[in-house]
């Protein structure tokens, strides 16, 4: 049975309207309700044209990321009880572009974090004669960034520069000079070391703070930073040289 009601003030915004506005529900919960069960419930029982995104329930695909009380968050995870405050009030995630309610379109994210010509997204290595089950050709190895787009929302320098590459696209560049099975670590340095890539990063460390993988994004674009001022200085000083 539900111990209590709480209410919620979700943004709401359909296109062709000039602006967005909140509306209120008080749902009913108990011990186990998720925010993102909350919002089914709404959309279920109160608001059926409630726009939401969702998917596994288990924090692995990142689809439902979302701002909840102002913090980047996935929904799925996050206990209402937990938040004690009243009301939980939901908003689609920031500096991504808004399609309606609390979904936001992905498509230039994606675009970044795994450009056409120089892909990220690696596939997964697999004894030669393994096969994969019916109806799948080939694995993807996503490793621990699951894309949600919640380092971006929560990136100050992305919120004022839409050229500006983004945490996520960063920290995937980082991962192709760390293990670049295959791959051309340089071409990655290449990219990112301009005024729009890892240069432009001012160090708030915000998208590590909201990062639900643990990735460090943060971390990683200080890593970037780090190989090309040894690469120039060598450059330069003939350091390492032999």
């Amino acid at each position: 049975m539900p111990e209590a009601t709480v209410p919620f003030k979700i943004f709401r915004y359909k296109q062709g309207q000039n602006a967005g506005h909140y509306d209120t529900f008080d749902v009913p919960i108990d011990e186990d309700t998720t925010v993102l069960v909350a919002l089914q419930t709404i959309r279920r029982d109160q608001d059926s044209t409630l726009m939401l995104r969702h998917s596994c329930h288990h924090a692995s695909c990142g689809t439902c990321a979302m701002l909840v009380n102002g913090r980047e968050e996935l929904p799925c995870v996050v206990n209402v009880l937990d938040l004690r405050s009243s009301p939980v009030v939901v908003e689609p995630l920031r500096n991504i572009p808004l399609v309606s309610d609390l979904v936001v379109d992905m498509t230039d994210f994606y675009a970044r974090v795994n450009p056409a010509d120089r892909p990220y997204v690696r596939h997964s290595e697999f004894l030669p004669w393994a096969q994969t089950p019916d109806g799948i050709d080939s694995y993807s190895r996503f490793e621990n960034c699951i894309e949600c787009g919640a380092c971006v929302s929560a990136c100050p320098i992305s919120g004022t520069d839409p050229d500006y590459y983004g945490p996520a696209a960063l920290a995937a560049a980082w991962r192709v000079v760390e293990e670049p099975r295959g791959r051309q670590p340089q071409q990655a340095l290449n990219w990112v070391d301009n005024e729009k890539g890892c240069w432009r990063c001012h160090v708030a460390f915000e998208c590590t703070e909201v990062c639900p993988s643990g990735v460090d994004p943060g971390g990683k674009i200080m890593a970037l930073r780090g190989e090309l001022s040894k690469q120039k200085l060598r450059g330069l000083f003939g350091f390492g040289r032999r």
